[in-house]
This record gives C-alpha cells, structure tokens and sequence, in this order.
C-alpha cells in the first residue's frame, strides 16, 4: 500500500473536488461542513489576549472618559446649575422689587385718595362757608333795603294822610260854604276834623 502524503490525501470527512493536474483552475478547496473550527472569540486558546486587550481598551475608555469627556459633563452641568441659581436669584431679587413697588404703589395711592377725600372735604367747607357769607350778607343787605322800603312808605303815608287832611279841611270848608254861605272858622274846622276816625 502507499504511504498518501498529508498534504494531498484530503480527510474522510472534507469535502473536496480534485482537478486534474496542468488545468488553469487547479486548487483543492476545502468546503465547511459545520464541523470545522470553533467562533474566534470562543476559542480557548485566544482567551488570555482577548481579556489583555479587553482590559486594556476598557482602561483607555476609562481614561479618556475620566480625563477629557466627564470633565467637559462636570464643567458644562455647573454652569448650567449656577446659571440656573443665578437666575433665580436675579428671579427672586426682581420679584421683590416688584412686591416693593407694588406695596409703594398701593401706599401711594390710598394717600392720593387720603388726600382727594381731604381736598374735597376742604373744597366743600370753603364752598359752603363762602355760600354761607354770601347768603347772610344778601339777607342783611335785603333786611336793609326792606327797611328802608318800610320807612319809605311810613314817610309816604304820614305824607299822603296829611295831604288827606288838608284835602279834606278843604273841602269840608267849600262845602259849608257852598250850603251856608259863610265859611267856617278854621278851628271848628280842626275840631270836626279831629273828631273823624281816620280811614285806612
């Protein structure tokens, strides 16, 4: 029997298509059949330098995350929060301004209205005082004129009554004469005169 070369002779168990030699295409080609070598990463003898490069990308992560990229998260996260915090101070500090001023404003104007009310109040004193005044001076201005009306007319009347009396001596005299013939004496004149009630 002849010893078969190992480099040749395929396995029982591959699958192969043998090309006769000088041909262009001549390869020998060995086909998986689902029974060849295990996945890489599985592979036990790869282990120890799977685990050293593991080891040593998860460190360079580590590093660079450590080094350059949670401190940039650190640093942006606090000026975030200090400008939060600063915000809501200058928040805080203009709301009490506002309630300041607001208070101020409320204060201000019950003290215009204070001082309206007063204005008015001393407006309508002024006005009814000044009414008053004017009202007693037009009444003793009229209580005069009324007066001197009323002594007018006495002085008129006692005028007219006298006149009255004079009128009638007169007449009474023109009409004894007129029904005697003879006039008669300006004392029994004055007499019957007197004894006349006075007609009003």
């Amino acid at each position: 029997m002849a010893e078969q070369n190992i480099l040749t002779t395929p396995s029982p168990n591959a699958d192969t298509t043998i090309v006769p030699p000088g041909s262009p295409h001549t390869h020998t080609e060995q086909l998986s059949g689902g029974h060849g070598s295990a996945f890489p990463p599985f592979e036990s003898h790869t282990f120890l330098a799977q685990l050293i490069w593991l080891a040593l990308a998860f460190g360079l992560l580590y590093y660079l995350m450590s080094k350059v990229a949670l401190p940039r998260i650190e640093a942006i996260l606090n000026d975030r929060a200090n400008r939060l915090s600063a915000d809501l101070g200058e928040a805080q500090r203009m709301k009490t301004e506002a309630d300041a001023a607001g208070a101020a404003y409320e204060t201000s104007l019950r003290e215009a209205q204070a001082k309206a009310q007063s204005i008015a109040q001393d407006t309508r004193n002024t006005l009814s005082a000044e009414a008053d005044a004017k009202r007693k001076t037009l009444e003793a201005e009229l209580n005069q004129r009324i007066a001197a009306s009323e002594a007018t007319i006495r002085a008129r009347t006692t005028e007219a009554m006298g006149n009255v009396r004079a009128i009638a001596g007169e007449t009474a005299s023109a009409i004894v004469e007129r029904l005697t013939g003879q006039a008669p004496d300006q004392l029994s004149l004055n007499r019957a005169l007197d004894a006349t009630p006075a007609v009003h």
